[in-house]
């Protein structure tokens, strides 16, 4: 699979009149952020926030003791899969099968799909993929005996007798998928451990619906949780009903994921475990939802540094129609607004380029609403007025509903030279 994506005028922010080139060839043009070669909106990642929040990352797990594997549904950007990969990644994880392709594609020899297949297309999708990455080793989730039986309808219906790796999920009532009870899910691990169709390889929950960015009652819900999952892997280990020789347990979102640290070190007898936290978001962290959770992280661990926010959509002010509003090119087309409004975090004004002409802007900057291609910033009329031409940098929150909205983003340097890129395949 060719991964190297061609850049060209058919990408948002790519310049109509530049001739194309591979991402991986975009740092050889020379172009700056400032200087205008690129369409406005474009989005950027800042090259050493990103390597300090893969090196921050990989010592939180290695400090812990567990193994990373993040959520390729972040980004979907083979280049930054290699990066994780390279940072010391155990593997990745991804949401369904057309996300495990890019991910084996790009290099993981070890994948965790974090939900439950059903259907025909998506099992026939993952034999395929297995028999074309024969080194691969990946898990999906198990949540009830009508998945497993559709399992074995499948094997049956294809003449196959491929063996799932699997793991058992434990839920949370009233959120998303997973066993509700210990006596539902020690009959589902009891049916696996029964059936050829399966092994079972391990337990993973999700706590991420637990957080409420308050660290006792996060702390204590998260605890909980923890607890619970603890007490079935005892159950399942008491019944002798693993399925291979390493158990696998994982958890973790980009939010609450130092909580979940004691359920991945669970253990069990005459098998070693393997703890793999799931976090995505942190590869590019944000500007506010998980920037405030982090300062909670930071609190609990007693780290004194954290993850730096390197995702920016740069914006050209294209009209000040009346004091106090500014209208900037980019919209809910561009960037996510499912948890907050874009934060205005940097400007330049029209016509200087260098590292010296990036301020960070002035606190009065705030978005107020989005259009599709717009978004509406309102200013202190008394104080600095942003002019037509400028360019000014929206912060975002929640990096996942951003990244869908792009099939490149450009990686700058802290001066704004543009010296790479990387490609998504949403």
């Amino acid at each position: 699979m060719e991964l190297d994506f061609v850049l060209n005028a058919a990408c948002k922010g790519f310049p109509l009149a530049a001739e194309p080139c591979p991402v991986s060839q975009l740092g050889d043009r020379g172009w700056h952020l400032l200087d205008d070669a690129l369409a406005y909106p474009v989005a950027v990642l800042r090259r050493p926030a990103l390597a300090h929040n893969l090196a921050w990352m990989q010592d939180f797990v290695q400090r812990k003791g567990v193994a990373l594997a993040p959520h390729g549904k972040t980004t979907l950007s083979p280049e930054l899969f290699r990066m994780q990969l390279q940072a010391g990644a155990w593997g990745l994880t991804l949401a369904n099968v057309h996300q495990l392709r890019i991910g084996l594609a790009a290099g993981a020899q070890r994948a965790i799909i974090a939900n439950q297949l059903v259907s025909d297309a998506d099992l026939d999708g993952l034999d395929l993929l297995l028999r074309q990455h024969p080194q691969a080793r990946v898990w999906f989730l198990v949540d009830s005996l009508a998945q497993l039986q559709a399992l074995a309808d499948w094997g049956a219906r294809r003449n196959n007798a491929r063996c799932w790796d699997v793991l058992l999920e434990w839920g949370i009532a009233g959120y998303r998928t997973g066993c509700r009870t210990q006596a539902e899910a020690l009959a589902l691990a009891q049916a696996i451990a029964a059936s050829p169709v399966v092994r079972l390889g391990g337990v993973e929950c999700y706590e991420g619906g637990l957080g409420r960015c308050d660290s006792e009652h996060d702390t204590e819900a998260v605890s909980g949780l923890v607890r619970s999952v603890q007490a079935l892997v005892q159950q399942i280990d008491a019944a002798q009903l693993w399925g291979s020789d390493e158990v696998l347990l994982s958890a973790g979102g980009s939010a609450v994921f130092d909580l979940v640290i004691p359920m991945l070190k669970t253990q069990v007898r005459g098998r070693p475990v393997q703890g793999v936290l799931r976090s995505g978001c942190y590869v590019t962290h944000d500007h506010w939802n998980y920037a405030r959770y982090l300062q909670l992280v930071q609190a609990r661990e007693g780290l004194s540094a954290s993850l730096q926010p390197a995702l920016e959509i740069w914006t050209q002010v294209q009209s000040v129609p009346e004091p106090g509003l500014a209208i900037l090119t980019a919209g809910r087309r561009d960037l996510s607004f499912d948890q907050c409004m874009p934060m205005p975090v940097r400007w330049a004004a029209r016509g200087q380029t260098g590292a010296q002409a990036m301020q960070t802007a002035p606190a009065s900057w705030k978005v107020k609403a989005l259009s599709d291609q717009h978004a509406h910033m309102v200013f202190d009329a008394q104080g600095t007025w942003p002019q037509v031409g400028d360019r000014v940098a929206l912060g975002i929150s929640h990096p996942c509903t951003t990244f869908d909205k792009w099939r490149w983003m450009a990686i700058i340097e802290d001066d704004g030279r543009i010296s790479g890129a990387i490609s998504t395949h949403f």
